[in-house]
């Protein structure tokens, strides 16, 4: 099977420089597990102790990735980084330690619950700053705090912004200044601190060296600098942290010289997806492998062949073929073959569409 290779000890390293340079402004941070998918093996190599220490908590979007991280190590901090459906309340207030939460019915749920386990659960209530994804509307965030505080068993330890998720709406220093007038609004009003304003992200992460990134702002949540290496603000790396983390090496389970148009009438059948041809091009032929993976493990828009004579052709539920053109290398011999790898670069979606993939296999170096 094609697999993925995961490069544990860049990752380390990133997550320890990201560390020192948050701490140098101040800044606490949770690390944004959603790309490990819960794997258990990814997890231990890379939740050490050395690592929790540095950390506020680890976040995740999805419970069955708590309940391992919960197992794995109990005292470590978990926060559910999404809005909860009230029917998993039960399992919040048992596996996240912290909830992000825009409902005030859900948060009265979790309220109900945490009396049932006689726990306190802590929420970091969200304000909508743009983005229009989760996010209390702006004029109703001081009634819905008030009303969220006089709640049994429910402690408000934060505010917090998701931006650039959806519509990619940019944190800017405008943005997120708003989220500290809030901040000193409600502790004001209510007579009550909020340690933690949320309201930075790895979209957020270049603008702390240009000084646009309010003192307000003292957690962020990180998942694709410390997996990845970069920022999704330009897409670039971020600072001197490594971006060679994933690797995707597909096998070639055909390789021959075909032509470069398909022959025959072409109808609506077809469930595959090509790339952009001219029909009226003239036919030539050229090499073509067949991989083994299909739609149902990754979108290909989202690899990179590491060869950039590589190119895309078409992709179908288990199997996707490139054109690898002469298949000659600069010591004019052959380059690929059937048995060998083609080799790709994974982003963020493609690696968490992976991991989530039974028919790929995981490679934890």
């Amino acid at each position: 099977m094609a697999e993925l290779v995961v490069k544990t000890d860049h990752i380390i390293k990133n997550v320890e420089k990201l560390d020192a340079y948050l701490k140098k402004h101040d800044i606490q941070w949770s690390l944004v597990s959603k790309v490990l998918s819960g794997d258990l093996s990814f997890l231990k190599k890379i939740l050490r102790e050395d690592i929790i220490e540095r950390l506020h908590s680890i976040g995740d979007s999805r419970l069955s990735s708590l309940k391992t991280i919960k197992k794995l190590n109990p005292e470590l901090v978990t926060i559910y980084i999404k809005p909860p459906a009230q029917g998993l309340v039960k399992s919040i207030v048992q596996y996240a330690d912290i909830s992000v939460n825009t409902s005030y019915r859900t948060i009265e749920a979790l309220s109900v619950e945490a009396v049932k386990q006689k726990k306190i659960h802590k929420i970091i209530i969200f304000i909508e700053l743009g983005e229009l994804r989760e996010g209390v509307v702006r004029e109703n965030i001081v009634e819905f705090y008030k009303k969220v505080f006089e709640l049994p068993n429910i402690e408000i330890v934060g505010i917090g912004s998701n931006l650039g998720c959806m519509y990619g709406i940019e944190p800017t220093y405008d943005k997120l200044l708003q989220l500290g007038l809030f901040k000193q609004l409600l502790e004001q009003m209510f007579d009550k601190k909020i340690p933690l304003i949320s309201g930075g992200s790895s979209i957020t992460l270049p603008l702390i060296s240009k000084k646009l990134v309010p003192k307000a702002i003292n957690h962020f949540r990180i998942g694709e600098s410390a997996f990845f290496g970069t920022s999704p603000l330009d897409n670039k790396k971020f600072q001197r942290l490594s971006t060679d983390t994933f690797r995707f090496n597909a096998n070639v389970i055909e390789l021959e010289e075909k032509s470069n148009v398909p022959d025959g009438i072409i109808s609506d059948a077809s469930i595959g997806h090509t790339s952009d041809t001219d029909s009226d091009q003239p036919a030539f032929k050229t090499y073509r492998a067949i991989l083994d993976f299909g739609i149902l493990d990754v979108d290909v828009d989202n690899i990179t062949a590491i060869d950039e004579n590589v190119k895309f052709i078409g992709t179908t539920s288990d199997m996707t073929v490139y054109d690898i053109g002469r298949n000659i290398n600069k010591q004019l011999k052959q380059k690929y073959m059937v048995g060998k790898k083609i080799i790709f670069k994974p982003n963020y979606m493609a690696t968490a569409r992976l991991m989530n993939s039974k028919f790929i296999d995981l490679k934890i170096e």
